[in-house]
């Protein structure tokens, strides 16, 4: 079956999915204008990458694609925080480590395509005006859903001071903002070897576990769902999915198994590529 088919319906289910979360994070939201500030930010996540859709159809390029999903994760949530009639630390507390996150990882993948020139992943989409769009709105839908648990401690009107939740979370993403630090950096730094062209990382973190970036990136975004616990309420313990989403969308959709076949098709068969991945997890680092 052609799948190309089924394309043109794939844009009205990520808009009834995107309107379904902006309607389950808008209870116990506070209100802007007589809108609920939660419903407004989503709204804006969609509205931003459709803007930047256009010029890059025109353009025919994909290399801002990257950078304006992180540009949009701090716009919103500085946005929502200057908008919320009342901030409390907690929400500042989630505001912050959002920036901090997005400001970082904008910033290498931005870089990491100007140096390869293109994302190889857009090379069949990037021509068709629907496929291109749908995955622009992909992106809509999955900012929407990561930033959920900060957004909803940011917009919620149900406030609790900060305490062991906020510590624990605050540690939890340190950690995994750490070591998806760390995990990128020794692998920049691998490839910008001249001798190593040509070969596999399996040194460093990269020794305990073959994709240690990804899993610091779930492990963050845990840490900021334990933050928003104390402040969910009803249908806004859908930010819960936040994690869950990161989890799946890394391990079952757009990481993992795409390096894993592309790992696979240029070193498999050989005798340390095939030892490497007897020896080392796929994602849980091994002690």
């Amino acid at each position: 079956m052609d799948q190309s088919k089924n394309t043109p319906i794939v844009f009205p289910l990520l808009i009834l999915v995107g309107l379904g979360m902006a309607w389950a994070g808008s209870q116990g939201s506070a209100t802007v204008w007589g809108w609920p500030l939660f419903a407004l930010a989503v709204g804006l996540i969609f509205v931003i990458q459709w803007l930047a859709f256009i010029p890059a159809y025109v353009g025919q390029t994909e290399q801002f694609f990257d950078l304006t999903g992180s540009l949009t994760y701090i716009c919103v949530t500085l946005l929502a925080v200057v908008l919320s009639p009342d901030i409390d630390g907690r929400a500042l507390l989630v505001a912050a480590l959002v920036v901090i996150w997005a400001g970082r990882l904008g910033t290498f993948l931005f870089r990491r395509v100007r140096r390869a020139g293109k994302d190889g992943r857009f090379d069949e989409i990037r021509p068709s005006f629907i496929r291109f769009l749908n995955v622009w709105t992909l992106q809509a839908i999955w900012i929407t859903f990561t930033l959920s648990a900060a957004l909803v401690t940011i917009t919620t009107t149900e406030q609790r001071p900060l305490g062991p939740f906020a510590l624990v979370g605050f540690l939890i993403w340190v950690a995994g903002f750490t070591i998806e630090v760390v995990a990128d950096a020794q692998k920049n730094r691998f490839r910008a070897d001249p001798a190593n062209r040509g070969r596999f990382i399996q040194t460093g973190l990269w020794a305990r576990s073959r994709h240690p970036n990804y899993f610091g990136e779930i492990v963050l975004w845990i840490g900021m769902a334990v933050i928003a616990l104390p402040v969910l309420r009803g249908w806004q313990w859908i930010g819960l999915l936040s994690p869950v989403f990161v989890t799946l969308l890394l391990t079952r959709v757009s990481g993992i198994p795409l390096l894993e076949q592309r790992a696979d098709e240029k070193w498999g068969g050989q005798e340390d590529y095939e030892a490497y991945k007897a020896r080392t997890p796929v994602l849980i680092p091994r002690l």
